[in-house]
């Protein structure tokens, strides 16, 4: 495995693969000073950004020497052709290019297609659709090489020559969202479907807890205790259980648990193209149009009064009198004096009209100017998301809730940020400043919000930004986007015993996306992750053919209890096989409710959750033994 890369992404997933599957990882990394470093900005103490500077130290330490990061390192500005060459891609199975600009790994992809046709590789590139036509070019210049498709002939695994486009940002995005909104819940996408892990309480003495789809995990015996290690390797028998079998969930008691369930979106769907043009009753102000249907009314009470003076046809009448309104009749000096009375009191409405209609336009302009640009929080404002950070993670965040209907307002510093077009036209109020001044946090109703999401690539900031939102709130609910995975679990701890009673969540990006990285790079279509406290369940779509494990097996055969668990199976509309399941078709969907006897077939493709430890295994690579981390 061949792994390059110029941020912690790349260190951490050289360290899954070389850790949990036990492969032989090459890491292509920048010098040491051109590596990409989270800049220290605002109003950072020297004592933040000593602590950046020892973490990032332990971490450059980790990759350079530690055997569990990479079997072998090289150091290169950028990935060009020899350096591919020297890393090994000639002879490699997988390769993943993890830069963090999108140009880099495309042109590094394409070079090491045509260096090896038949290697697999993992982009990470933010822009989807451009995602999209990358992996269909090197998929069908993969084909052209080696004369079939990708998968297909004698390569070096499975799926190899295949190409697999994935976003850390989409890959994160979910679990950030769920834990700004419930703090306890976590988010997978399942082709359009939505699945959601909840954490529930221990049930009273004589209720059963509801399991809903299944049960996913045992939460840890210390997820209460401020002291607690919250899950991680060091909780021991304590720590949380992945995939329990049922006598274990029977026996635990005083645990939480972590059930799936299948959800899907109720809210409003999102017009395209036309969210930025108001509706015809929001351009006027209510007192333009009362003004406006009085006019209306006056000369509707004229054209009456003329038609029964002269005796006009109405529509005559109406004629008329909407010449003396715009003063544009003949004077009726030769009219009797009911028609002259008529007149001027027409050309008094109509010297009324000229200012209603100019302040109608006037109103129309600012209403249109108002919807392009930047949307102020509205007075009275609660319950709602503060997101502070409008750049990869925090855009793909802000469209996650925006997709749940979820308030939301934005904090950014930079008018030009590549997420104030998303937020424009999704209608989100934004404020402009930066975080760590006084009064930006109020101006975003910061005493009124429900959670508070602290997403700038800027530790420092999004620190600061949370001890002050806590001074105003105490009890507010707050989700830290971390560069570091120790880093975020050191500052997890001591918020947490500083503030027992809030809730408090650290996510380092790069530990909610490594594991998908990892599975794709292995040959296996990983749908999303789900943290378990400082644990990780995967799901993950897999053929039965070719792995013992399944095959032949009936669905409660196939479980293994702290591994992987069959979720559901792909199906089509029609029939129903042997053991209750329906069978297989070319258009097809997913059955969650599977019956324990229902035997898998090689020619079935199931969902499963697991470890990542069981999914190496499953995979058939050399997977190391011990306890999932």
């Amino acid at each position: 495995m061949v792994v390059c890369g110029d941020d912690g992404l790349a260190h951490r997933l050289a360290a899954e693969l070389r850790g949990v599957y036990r492969e032989q990882v090459t890491l292509v990394v920048p010098p040491a000073g051109r590596r990409v470093r989270q800049p220290v900005v605002g109003r950072a103490r020297a004592a933040s950004a000593a602590l950046l500077d020892m973490v990032n130290a332990a971490v450059n330490r980790t990759g350079n020497g530690d055997p569990g990061g990479a079997d072998r390192e090289l150091d290169a500005t950028e990935p060009t052709e020899d350096v591919l060459a020297d890393a090994g891609v000639e002879r490699a199975t997988a390769l993943a290019l993890v830069y963090d600009d999108d140009e880099t790994n495309i042109r590094a992809a394409l070079t090491a297609r045509r260096l090896n046709p038949r290697l697999r590789l993992v982009l990470r590139l933010y822009n989807r659709r451009l995602g999209q036509h990358i992996e269909e070019l090197l998929d069908q210049s993969a084909t052209l090489a080696t004369g079939n498709g990708p998968g297909s002939g004698s390569g070096s695994g499975p799926e190899s020559g295949s190409t697999t486009v994935l976003s850390d940002a989409d890959t994160a995005a979910p679990a950030l969202a769920a834990t700004a909104l419930v703090g306890t819940s976590k988010v997978v996408e399942t082709d359009g479907l939505l699945l959601r892990a909840v954490e529930r309480n221990p049930p009273r003495p004589g209720e059963v807890a509801d399991p809903g789809l299944c049960t996913l995990a045992l939460l840890s015996a210390t997820s209460n205790d401020p002291a607690g290690a919250d899950g991680s390797e060091d909780s021991g028998e304590q720590g949380p259980q992945l995939l329990p079998d049922a006598a274990a969930v029977e026996a635990a008691t005083g645990r939480g648990t972590v059930a799936l369930e299948q959800v899907s979106y109720s809210g409003p769907p999102l017009p395209a193209g036309r969210a930025g043009v108001p509706a015809f009753g929001q351009l006027f102000s209510r007192r333009l149009r009362w003004s406006l249907a009085g006019l209306a009314a006056c000369v509707v009470a004229l054209a009456v009064a003329l038609m029964l003076v002269t005796g006009d046809h109405p529509l005559h009448a109406t004629y008329v009198t909407l010449l003396d309104l715009f003063s544009i009749n003949e004077p009726a000096h030769n009219k009797d004096t009911g028609r002259q009375i008529l007149q001027l009191l027409s050309g008094f409405v109509g010297l009324l009209l000229l200012p209603v209609l100019l302040a109608a336009v006037l109103e129309a302009l600012g209403t249109f100017r108002s919807a392009s640009a930047l949307r102020k929080p509205p007075r009275g404002l609660g319950g709602h998301v503060v997101l502070l950070g409008l750049g990869k993670i925090g855009t793909r965040v802000l469209t996650r809730l925006r997709e749940m209907d979820i308030p939301v307002v934005c904090v950014e510093a930079d008018p030009e940020a590549r997420g104030m077009a998303t937020a424009r036209r999704l209608r989100v109020p934004v404020v402009l400043g930066d975080v760590t001044q006084e009064g930006v946090l109020e101006a975003a109703k910061i005493h009124r919000a429900h959670s508070l999401l602290a997403l700038t690539s800027v530790d420092t900031t999004n620190l600061e930004a949370v001890l002050y939102a806590r001074s105003v709130r105490s009890r507010l609910r707050v989700v830290l986007r971390l560069y570091d995975d120790d880093f975020a679990t050191a500052v997890y701890r001591t918020l947490r015993v500083a503030h027992p009673g809030a809730l408090t969540r650290s996510r380092s990006v790069t530990h909610l996306a490594a594991p998908s990285f990892a599975g794709a790079m292995m040959g296996r279509q990983i749908l999303g992750a789900i943290p378990v406290e400082r644990r990780v369940l995967l799901f993950a779509a897999v053929e039965v053919a070719g792995h013992p494990q399944l095959e032949g097996k009936t669905v409660g055969e196939a479980f293994r209890a702290g591994a992987w668990r069959v979720l559901a199976l792909e199906v089509s509309d029609g029939g129903r096989a042997e053991g209750g399941a329906p069978e297989r078709a070319r258009e097809s969907r997913l059955v969650w409710e599977l019956p324990d006897t229902y035997v898998l077939r090689g020619s079935d493709r199931v969902v499963l959750a697991a470890t990542r430890r069981g999914l190496a295994e499953l995979l058939g690579r050399r997977a190391r033994r011990g306890a999932d981390v």
